[in-house]
């Protein structure tokens, strides 16, 4: 009898369609949810599997308590600094075992901004062929809603309560500096273009950023039912920019602001005191950055 023949990447079952099952335990409203169901849409697309590595962070806690699980496929969860460092080894495992689903880290701003930086810039460094996706909530959200360098200035956090001072940090920049093979910032509310990005993701090699812009209705103090509507915002108005970059140096402008006034965005988040933020600073730091944003796309284009 001739032995049938083997299948590398069976088909998804119902049960591996959704990352995230029903019944896990994100709050309503949270962009990490969203973000969840549209990579598990890229994935099933292109019929691939992956296994997650997950730092300390909300998108942990959603898992549940032992023995059941909130996830659908495997999950490694790491040390809040390594979630690069342990992709790196479960890659390298794959590799020798001749296998090629991915390896995808799926961490805060606080494990990736901050806390998980070092590993970080180690693996883009070694290009390790991982793909790292941060959910920019731009908060601690896990432990009690403290500030991050994620945080944008005048935000209010437990640690920060009359508004943080400083500037947001820009990870984009920086993972760009390690030229990595691709970078790409993803609004949820920009669901063509997310996915679009993802699939170019998982085609490529090595290593890969994506950085979400993910509300957070509890640390934002927002409405769970205005979430998509305060990133959108943000993209209209430029304060979330929607790019990507190849190998560190070519710059391409997804979905370029529509001039919409910053402070609707800011007048619906409670986390933002109301003599905390100078609109008319806002507006010209948002000008300039988008005017350097733009340049790089004009002398550095990425084509098509």
């Amino acid at each position: 009898m001739t032995a049938p023949a083997q299948v590398e990447n069976p088909p998804l079952t119902c049960s591996e369609e959704c990352l995230m099952r029903p019944g896990n335990t994100n709050c309503g409203g949270c962009g990490m949810s969203v973000g969840l169901t549209f990579l598990s849409r890229a994935l099933r697309e292109a019929g691939q599997r992956c296994q997650l590595v997950i730092p300390a962070c909300c998108g942990i806690v959603t898992a549940g308590g032992y023995p059941t699980t909130g996830y659908s496929v495997p999950v490694l969860a790491s040390t809040f600094a390594s979630a690069a460092a342990f992709a790196a080894g479960v890659a390298a495992v794959r590799d020798l075992n001749s296998e090629s689903h991915h390896v995808i880290c799926w961490a805060g701003d606080g494990g990736t901004y901050d806390i998980g930086m070092a590993t970080i810039s180690a693996a883009a460094e070694r290009n390790e062929n991982i793909l790292y996706i941060c959910y920019d909530n731009e908060i601690y959200g896990n432990t009690g809603g403290q500030r991050s360098s994620a945080t944008p200035p005048g935000a209010r956090t437990t640690t920060t309560p009359a508004g943080k001072r400083e500037g947001k940090k820009d990870i984009m920049a920086i993972m760009a500096a390690h030229r990595i093979p691709y970078a790409a910032t993803l609004s949820i509310a920009h669901p063509d273009d997310f996915l679009r990005k993802i699939r170019t993701a998982l085609l490529l090699r090595g290593f890969r950023f994506l950085l979400i812009h993910s509300p957070c209705p509890t640390g934002w103090k927002s409405e769970p039912g205005e979430s998509i509507e305060l990133v959108r915002l943000a993209v209209r108005s430029g304060l979330f920019a929607v790019y990507e970059v190849f190998d560190g140096v070519r710059y391409r402008i997804n979905i370029k602001p529509t001039g919409a006034d910053p402070g609707e965005y800011y007048r619906r988040q409670n986390r933002f005191p109301a003599d905390s933020i100078n609109l008319d600073d806002v507006r010209s730091s948002l000008k300039a950055s988008n005017d350097r944003l733009a340049k790089l796309a004009e002398v550095f284009p990425a084509g098509g």
